[in-house]
């Protein structure tokens, strides 16, 4: 399942609208990208004003969250499994920031991030490990709203995280979290392709979990695995696909679109097999081409002023919208 959502503390869990329904439905202006690129960034609109958990977070942390973000749920109903794959995401999300970056202006100006979005929202509590089972996880978010350092089990703020109906305790989804806003459809299938054609991986092949595959210092493999993911997470919100960074498997140098590759390669016969290789296909050309936020820079750098990319990419959108439409709607339309 696919959710598109505003992050924590501005419009909560809204679906994804096509574009072409608003258009046609209500005057409005799709403005794509995961920050507001033209400016307003000062201010904070609240979609629910009496909520204190929202007061909370508009005075700590301010208009840092007032971005747009695509959260992708896939269902795991063992809770083992789900930790085993949050571990392997968790490691590997930034990855899924390099395909989809598309923040790389904010109020009018170039910000020096790919995924602006990502590089100033606050992940919270500041330490997040990789949970080594259910019960730890359990432990650990009990201790959190304990200490007061998480406000409920919301208030876990990170690029991926165990979700279900009653958490920590009954669980049933990988929520990844750390996308940019992905206004191409396409685009958007063959990420979460990869993103499912991974977990079935690490499903049939267990030894694909980071706490036991990896070569790095076993006394603090964990503690280490996460600083090293925290600077790949830096690293690509600032460059995405031409980002270097370390493998977690043995901390080898690798850019991001190189590692991106592999795993195409990997996963492939899964994805075929499962019935989304068709979904994954459209991959090469994002590594080839770029993500959106390197289309736009380039459109920048080539004389475009940034109002005129932001304009150019809305009316892409429409098009494409409009497009897929005609093509997967057709009894629909007429």
């Amino acid at each position: 399942m696919v959710k598109g959502s505003r992050e924590e503390g501005t419009k909560d869990n809204a679906t994804l609208v096509p574009v072409c329904y608003l258009i046609t439905h209500q005057p409005s202006n799709m403005v794509p990208g995961s920050t507001l690129s033209l400016g307003g960034s000062d201010r904070f609109y609240r979609s629910d004003p009496n909520n204190p958990y929202h007061d909370y977070i508009e005075q700590t942390y301010g208009t840092a969250v007032v971005t747009a973000s695509v959260h992708i749920n896939i269902g795991i109903s063992d809770p083992e499994v789900l930790m085993r794959a949050c571990r392997l995401i968790r490691v590997e999300a930034p990855l899924y920031l390099a395909l989809s970056a598309s923040s790389p202006f904010v109020d009018g100006y170039t910000s020096g991030y790919h995924s602006t979005r990502w590089g100033l929202f606050p992940q919270t509590p500041a330490y997040v490990p990789l949970f080594e089972s259910h019960a730890h996880h359990i432990q650990w978010v009990e201790a959190q709203l304990a200490a007061g350092t998480m406000q409920n089990v919301r208030h876990l703020w990170v690029s991926v995280r165990p979700n279900g109906d009653r958490r920590p305790y009954d669980l049933n989804r990988l929520e990844l979290r750390i996308c940019d806003l992905v206004t191409d459809p396409i685009a958007l299938l063959a990420i979460c392709a990869l993103l499912e054609a991974r977990l079935w991986q690490l499903i049939e092949d267990p030894r694909l979990d980071p706490l036991e595959k990896s070569t790095i210092s076993g006394s603090s493999r964990s503690e280490d695995l996460i600083a090293l993911t925290a600077a790949n997470e830096a690293a690509v919100a600032r460059q995405s696909l031409d980002a270097e960074l370390r493998h977690w498997q043995d901390g080898r140098s690798i850019l991001a679109r190189d590692w991106i590759s592999e795993i195409y390669q990997e996963v492939w016969a899964i994805a075929k097999q499962r019935g989304i290789g068709c979904f994954l296909s459209p991959l090469p050309k994002i590594l080839h081409s770029g993500n959106e936020a390197q289309q736009w820079l380039k459109s920048h750098s080539g004389g475009l002023d940034i109002r005129d990319v932001i304009i150019q990419a809305s009316q892409d959108m429409q098009k494409r919208e409009l497009e897929l439409e005609d093509q997967l709607c057709p009894s629909l339309v007429a």
